[in-house]
């Protein structure tokens, strides 16, 4: 495993491509409503990302087809933009999205209620950002990798959702995916110690009934074997010798 340490010119770039990043998220979200297809939501994520001299980090990767992979209710990660898809009320949405700013990449995810939901599925989208903001906790120089890990699926669990067992978080860098996975979940080993200067993307995917996915024949979109409802919730995270900066998140 070898896990890069940024440089203040290289940790600059990916602050750039963070805060990109989080006007992207911005001007999807003020499109989602019942009626709306998620072909719709991909071409403004797209245009926003390219307006800013961007690349759309996820079209064409590994053969993916859209800018943005858009997951409604059971799906949990990796959905198909389409126009024949629409959003209805009630729905949740997960909208993920990575770019590449001058040769280094942001990822982000948020999940979304569609007009009014239900209060199991508020409830989801809650506890699932808690989980990033209780791992985040162990984001620190000196911690281990697991104490993450371990941070998001204890809270998870406590509050009686499934985590995702098959996907994980990662390292992002000139890459979009480099070492290390980030698992959302205790592992028998500690994992590398954390260092200043290393990036993470770290993405909790919480279900309301089982952690066990399966894949659909697109080959893309993954979906909880029971049809629970599943939500993502992710950021791009500097680790420092002080407390963890969130990339992509537009500062206040």
């Amino acid at each position: 495993m070898s896990i890069t340490i940024k440089s203040q010119s290289e940790i600059a770039l990916m602050r750039e491509a963070g805060r990109i990043l989080a006007i992207v998220h911005e001007e999807m979200a003020k499109i989602i409503q019942p009626g709306v297809t998620t072909y719709q939501i991909d071409r403004v994520g797209e245009e926003v990302i390219r307006s800013y001299g961007c690349t759309p980090a996820c079209l064409h990767y590994e053969g993916f087809p859209a800018s943005i992979c858009i997951s409604i209710n059971e799906e949990v990660v990796h959905g198909i933009p389409s126009k024949k898809r629409h959003l209805k009320e009630g729905d949740i949405v997960s909208l993920d999205t990575a770019l590449c700013y001058k040769g280094y990449h942001s990822d982000a995810a948020r999940t979304h209620a569609v007009g009014e939901v239900s209060p199991k599925a508020k409830r989801l989208m809650r506890i699932t950002q808690e989980c990033f903001y209780e791992g985040i906790r162990y984001a620190r120089a000196g911690c281990h990798l697991n104490d993450i890990s371990t941070a998001i699926g204890s809270y998870a669990e406590k509050n009686g959702c499934g985590v995702v067992r098959d996907l994980s978080g990662h390292g992002i860098g000139e890459q979009m995916h480099e070492d290390p996975q980030i698992a959302n979940f205790r592992q028998l080993r500690r994992g590398p110690k954390l260092r200043a200067g290393m990036t993470l993307a770290i993405e909790p995917m919480i279900t309301l009934g089982t952690w066990r996915v399966e894949w659909l024949d697109d080959d893309w979109t993954v979906v909880t074997q029971d049809h629970s409802l599943a939500a993502h919730y992710e950021n791009t995270v500097l680790i420092t010798d002080g407390d963890p900066e969130i990339l992509s998140l537009k500062k206040e």
